[in-house]
């Protein structure tokens, strides 16, 4: 979800001095900051196309010193994505113990290089947006 689905960033404007004093190279640990991101630009629309073309479910991690990132994702998922993504949150650092035709990831870690299925790389000049994906994917549909 992180910098895929939900942009990351939009956060720091919501938190404190003192909190990006107190967290400053492990910002996700921020209490509820992720409470705080706004989604990626074309990420709810392509959510909701992609979850009428394929079976789709939202994989993620969450820090572990970061308990309420855990409840912080799924209130984000009620609020952004609604009935489509009812359900079908899977918190996990073990990506590849889902099975799947496709994943799609800004990184190769928690397990996203060993996914079975085929890794599209969000954030690179292959897909650099959603409506790169969005385009890729309807191919595969």
């Amino acid at each position: 979800m992180d910098n895929v689905l939900v942009d990351f960033p939009s956060a720091f404007a919501h938190i404190t001095e003192q909190q990006h004093a107190d967290f400053l190279d492990r910002l996700d640990e921020v209490p509820s900051i992720f409470s705080k991101m706004l989604p990626v630009p074309g990420a709810v629309e392509a959510f909701h196309e992609l979850s009428e073309l394929f079976d789709t479910y939202l994989l993620s991690t969450a820090p572990w010193q970061n308990p309420s990132t855990w409840s912080d994702k799924l209130l984000w998922v009620k609020e952004h994505l609604g009935k489509p993504a009812y359900k079908r949150l899977i918190l996990s650092h073990h990506k590849n113990l889902n099975r799947g035709d496709f994943v799609i990831d800004d990184r190769t870690k928690n397990g996203v290089d060993k996914f079975d299925g085929e890794h599209i790389h969000f954030g690179t000049s292959e897909f650099p947006n959603w409506q790169s994906v969005v385009a890729y994917l309807r191919g595969h549909a």
